[in-house]
């Protein structure tokens, strides 16, 4: 499985996981000088919208058709806060996660007690629900004009230039990344794992799996909410086109496109999407959505796994014996008292 060969990539040499890190960062601090400023910027909120996604999906199980709901209120609440407090827009993207946050813990501790699809009406029941509101409270939110003129203020700091406002962007999309990749690696993520393999055998060996899935719900949509939070500041301004239900489907191709379960994977799908759409937008083609989808059909049929799962199982399949599939049980969570337990499917 993806997440073992991402074990093993952990236990690789401190000098291979240094020189893979420095690549990523290399990409992440040029990419501005390779793209038009605001694109490279959308291309770290939608990737950090994926990686959110991806720890719902991929690592918890859950697929959300919703979560459009967190990305866009955090996108009104920032925007809101921004406006009317003057404070450094890094205090207003915080505020906004929290409000997606706040706003998950009630939707997840109804939806959490549902699988399937099920989870994913519910879901996108309650993003509609957002939707309507930020319609029709146009006082608060602008309604169909949505909400304009969000600020980019730090401390005085002049942030109007598009390449400036990335590099002061970039600082929260990759402690938000390291947070995601410490989150999976701890024994709380373990956990989630294994109740995505087999719910019933957690709660066997005593384990709350509806908490631990709610409390992922509710770090994954304070993930989303930061991305949503920077899109609004990067774009000033916040619409309903972030809570409408085609934002919740745009993130599921991104994650499936890069490859469900790989986080990293999620970062690519996004970065294809957004440039693709921006090259074709561009080039004035303006049925952007028939050309992304086709592409999506070819890459999913092409690559079974994602860009990025199917690369990471063909060098897991090179990887040495034992690496052919065999053995795909995940590393056990370990028991209240401290013995190691191996949740078994």
């Amino acid at each position: 499985m993806i997440t073992r060969f991402l074990d093993r990539l952990h236990d690789r040499p401190a000098w291979v996981r240094g020189a893979l890190l420095a690549v990523g960062l290399l990409f992440a601090f040029g990419l501005p000088w390779t793209l038009y400023p605001p694109v490279a910027t959308d291309i770290l909120c939608w990737g950090l919208f994926a990686v959110a996604f991806d720890l719902l999906l991929g690592h918890a199980g859950l697929l959300s058709f919703g979560h459009a709901a967190f990305w866009g209120t955090s996108a009104y609440a920032t925007g809101i806060i921004a406006l009317h407090s003057g404070l450094p827009f890094y205090a207003a993207v915080l505020g906004g996660a929290v409000a997606a946050a706040l706003l998950a813990a009630p939707i997840g501790w109804l939806a959490v007690r549902r699988s399937g699809i099920y989870f994913a009406m519910v879901t996108l029941a309650f993003a509609q629900m957002v939707y309507f509101i930020a319609n029709q409270w146009e006082g608060l939110t602008g309604g169909e004009n949505g909400l304009q003129g969000i600020p980019r203020d730090l401390f005085g700091v002049d942030l109007s230039d598009a390449f400036v406002f990335y590099y002061a962007a970039l600082p929260v999309v990759l402690i938000a990344l390291a947070a995601a990749w410490r989150v999976l690696h701890s024994p709380f993520g373990r956990v989630v794992t294994a109740v995505r393999e087999n719910p019933d055998r957690v709660r066997a060996l005593g384990y709350p799996a509806d908490r631990y899935k709610l409390v992922a719900f509710v770090i994954s949509a304070f993930l989303a909410g930061l991305a949503g939070g920077l899109y609004a500041v990067n774009h000033g301004f916040a619409s309903l086109q972030e809570v409408d239900w085609t934002t919740s489907g745009k993130v599921v191709v991104m994650t499936v496109l890069g490859g469900i379960g790989t986080l990293w994977g999620s970062v690519m799908g996004a970065a294809v999407v957004v440039r693709l759409e921006d090259w074709l937008s561009t080039a004035g083609f303006e049925q952007t959505d028939l050309v992304t989808g086709s592409v999506f059909i070819v890459a999913v049929l092409v690559f079974r796994r994602g860009v990025w799962g199917t690369a990471a199982h063909a060098l897991r399949r090179r990887s040495g014996p034992g690496a052919d599939g065999h053995s795909t049980a995940e590393p056990a969570p370990q028991d209240h008292d401290g013995t190691a337990q191996r949740v078994s499917s």
